[in-house]
């Protein structure tokens, strides 16, 4: 069937709301399904004390920067084939999700490259504790060198989803994380046939679960029929493509980078009050990403509607998508401050039974998700920066909101206590909120006229 005898796309015709609902619902599905995977490793493996979760919580900043990579990567593929749809534009998008795979394969050696050599010196610049040593170069080592599974399956995921297709990366998702949740006990505590390996069961169960995701993904992606059709059949690496996808992919890609070095400044600085405060931040970014995660599989659904209705010249359907956008990521957000504020003590209490943990989590979870209401407005304005190919506007928040505020502030107010280091996070993402504000304004008094 050729594509231009594809009907309407549905992001250029079906009402608005409705159509955010449909294409976000399955997405923030699949994200909060994503948050199982480390939060799972980190339950399971706090029954093993708390050096085996300090050492999860140092590994996490690496992890971060390998999702970055993945993630970002994807989110340029998305941008960019759903505004050459829009544009009806079908050689050039099928030629964007083509490069896509082979990008993450040159993702992959990066990664490899840094498990091989690098976990080792990065762990030892945090701890001289032989078993948080051990057990996060075990971790660490697995999950970086065996990357390529989540590269190829996120890379087709955001190319489904570019086009409308939600349904898939969902059950992608489920697949990673259903596999991940049965062999953690298994392999960590030794049931069955199976030896005990600790930690670095938690690895193996983990990247086996993307491996499944990634066969999963594959099949769909040339099994069934798709708004875009990826072929190697005389293909070339095009560095025009290449330099396309990482316009908005690169700055996406340094965003949540900055997350990972933000997490390594924030353990840097909380070390020097107890393991148990890394401890504490580490299990609050497992826990808030079952609040942020349906936020950004929110953005999933969003964004290719804003790029499409970007590339097709559609004012209104654009605008209407970030205002149903900004009101759905608020209720999601105040249900997360509010469970945050509840029950800070049994969500810290899944992690093990150290009163320690629970006395100090307990103030900062009620503390940091201060920053929950105003990040949701500013994760939407990112995601219309994104959609729309001013990925640079989206990088400058992050790096205002998570370097040039959060660290400085975090570093000044631990003179003070542990208690007030917590109160960085909602005051730079109110920071970040009024530059995403004023980056909006000029958008609508400039780029947005030209639209009708």
């Amino acid at each position: 069937m050729e594509q231009t005898s594809i009907k309407e796309n549905k992001m250029g015709t079906a009402p608005v709301f409705g159509l955010i609902l449909s294409m976000s619902i399955p997405a923030m599905f699949s994200m909060t399904i994503q948050a199982l995977y480390n939060v799972v490793d980190s339950v399971f493996v706090g029954q093993l004390g708390n050096e085996a979760l300090t050492a999860l919580s140092l590994a996490y900043p690496l992890q971060m920067l390998l999702i970055a990579v993945a993630v970002g990567t994807g989110v340029g593929i998305n941008s960019l084939v759903s505004r050459r749809l829009g544009e009806k534009n079908y050689k050039e998008a099928n030629d964007a999700a083509t490069h896509g795979l082979i990008l993450a394969v040159f993702s992959w050696i990066v990664f490899l490259i840094i498990g091989v050599f690098f976990t080792k010196p990065f762990f030892s610049i945090f701890t001289d504790n032989e078993l948080v040593y051990n057990y996060g170069v075990q971790y660490t080592t697995v999950v970086l060198t065996a990357s390529l599974f989540a590269f190829i399956e996120i890379n087709i995921e955001k190319t489904l989803q570019s086009t409308g297709n939600m349904i898939f990366p969902m059950f992608f998702q489920l697949t990673g994380a259903i596999t991940n949740i049965v062999l953690d006990p298994i392999l960590i505590f030794g049931i069955g046939p199976f030896p005990r390996m600790e930690v670095l069961g938690a690895a193996v169960a983990t990247v086996t679960g993307q491996a499944f995701s990634m066969i999963f993904s594959i099949i769909v992606l040339f099994a069934k029929e798709h708004h875009v059709t990826v072929s190697f059949k005389g293909f070339k690496l095009n560095k025009l493509t290449v330099k396309n996808i990482y316009a908005v992919g690169l700055p996406s890609i340094v965003m949540q980078s900055i997350s990972s070095v933000l997490i390594f400044g924030m353990n840097a600085i909380l070390v020097g009050f107890s393991d148990i405060a890394v401890s504490v931040l580490g299990v609050y970014y497992k826990l808030q990403s079952f609040v942020f995660m349906p936020v950004f599989g929110l953005n999933q659904g969003v964004m290719p509607i804003i790029g499409y209705n970007y590339g097709a010249r559609n004012k209104t359907r654009l605008y209407s998508a970030l205002k149903y956008g900004c009101f759905i990521a608020v209720v999601i957000m105040t249900l997360g401050t509010l469970a945050f504020w509840i029950f800070p003590e049994q969500l810290l209490s899944m992690f093990g039974n150290s009163s320690e943990l629970i006395a100090v989590g307990t103030g900062a979870f009620r503390t940091i998700s201060l920053c929950f209401i105003p990040a949701a407005i500013g994760i939407m304005f990112t995601t219309l920066f994104q959609a729309t190919g001013k990925g640079i506007r989206s990088l400058f928040m992050s790096f205002l909101r998570q370097l040039v505020l959060i660290l400085p502030i975090a570093y000044f107010l631990s003179n003070f206590g542990l208690d007030y280091v917590w109160w960085a996070f909602p005051i730079a993402e109110g920071g970040s909120l009024i530059a995403a504000i004023l980056f909006f304004l000029n958008l609508v008094k400039g780029d947005f006229k030209k639209l009708r």
